[in-house]
């Protein structure tokens, strides 16, 4: 653990903070949008956060730390510093090929964080890791997760992330799955950070053979955040679906980017990113399908769709395909514009106000990203929480 936390630092020393002159980082200039700012200093025994009244087992993690809270049966939870010492996890196991500056800085600082492995017979496991930051001053936190499935297991995982409004807080968070084969996989992001705060965060897993992955992640807080995939397909016939719902107003900035690679041959791939821009926000997505020579049979379909809610709002999108195999089907798309008009007169004419007419028709579209998730109680939360949205809109 020691040597790969001073790997980490020579590389993020060598590196530094990633500027637009770094093509992945180019939308989102790090090297201008984060301060220097100190670790939090000491425990927090704050509870508090989001809950999931479907999701009856939580840990809340108060500043990286682990405060609260037990496992569902068949999954059990240890901390990572202990695990890595003792040699039985190794950090960026989840990376593949891929380095990473933001992922490198997590490794090199991170104080605290969590080693989870599932069990085959957890059967059907949902657990929701609560993080709260309980900041009263601008400082840090770069907690670090690593979740092990075992082979056929199946297990849900949420992650939520809130914070105080009005204070310029950081988190750099990582989030490692080490997918068994044969085993089923859900993992849903909630970011509800203050307004105020910069947020990173890295989903970093590897699938074995015929294994299945569905991740989302949900965005509708922090000023500036940008959230980072890296797949490696490690096993044949795995199945992965990434999908993200992003509502951002006033000045807001969200960056998705993603790298999905296909290292070994009858893989299959669905990237879903659906996004509501309004004021003057900002997003970005950035999505690299990676298909390796050996790597036949693979399947991969990309698509970002963004609703422009006002003039000033901004989209960048940039899909790409490195596809060095014959034998695919590969393909992406991106779409950007304003609501249907034809669709909002028709609710119109129908008695329905304009601000009305409009969040049926966003909800509508982003309905389709949040549908992935099969646990109906967390996918009818999430719905709440764009109706929640839509309404201070409206207001």
């Amino acid at each position: 653990a020691a040597e790969a936390r001073a790997a980490a630092f020579a590389r993020f020393e060598k590196a530094g903070l990633p500027s637009r002159r770094v093509e992945s980082y180019h939308y989102t200039d790090l090297r201008n949008l984060m301060r220097t700012v100190a670790p939090v200093a000491g425990e927090s025994a704050a509870i508090g956060g989001p809950d999931f009244e479907a999701v009856p087992h939580r840990l809340v993690l108060a500043n990286g730390h682990l405060v609260d809270g037990k496992p569902p049966v068949g999954v059990s939870v240890e901390p990572l510093g202990e695990v890595l010492k003792a040699g039985r996890a190794r950090l960026n196991a989840g990376m593949g090929e891929a380095v990473d500056t933001v992922v490198d800085l997590n490794a090199a600082l991170c104080r605290d964080g969590l080693f989870i492995r599932v069990a085959k017979e957890a059967a059907e496991a949902v657990l929701h890791l609560a993080f709260t930051d309980r900041i009263e001053a601008a400082a840090s936190t770069m907690p670090r997760i690593i979740v092990e499935i075992a082979p056929g297991a199946s297990f849900t995982l949420i992650e939520s992330h809130s914070g105080p409004d009005g204070i310029a807080y950081q988190k750099n968070a990582v989030v490692e799955l080490l997918v068994g084969d044969g085993a089923k996989v859900e993992h849903i992001r909630v970011n509800e950070a203050g307004d105020k705060a910069l947020v990173l965060s890295t989903l970093a897993a590897t699938l074995g053979a015929d294994s299945e992955l569905m991740s989302l992640n949900f965005t509708s807080g922090g000023e500036v955040s940008r959230h980072q995939s890296f797949i490696t397909y490690a096993g044949e016939n795995a199945k992965l679906r990434l999908n993200g719902a992003t509502m951002l107003n006033a000045r807001q900035h969200a960056d998705n980017t993603l790298v999905v690679d296909h290292a070994v041959p009858h893989g299959e791939s669905r990237e879903l990113f659906r996004s509501v821009i309004d004021g003057a926000a900002q997003g970005v997505f950035q999505g690299k399908i990676i298909v390796r020579q050996h790597a036949q049979k693979t399947d991969g379909q990309m698509a970002s769709n963004v609703l422009l809610l006002s003039d000033e709002a901004g989209m960048s999108n940039k899909p790409e395909l490195e596809i060095f195999a014959d034998d695919v089907v590969c393909a992406h798309g991106a779409t950007c514009g304003a609501l249907d008009d034809d669709q909002l007169f028709y609710l119109m004419a129908r008695g329905l106000p304009r601000k009305e007419a409009e969040a049926l028709l966003v909800e509508a579209f982003l309905d389709e990203a949040l549908d992935a998730i099969s646990h109906e109680g967390l996918r009818e939360a999430l719905a709440e929480r764009v109706h929640d949205w839509l309404q201070a809109r409206q207001g």
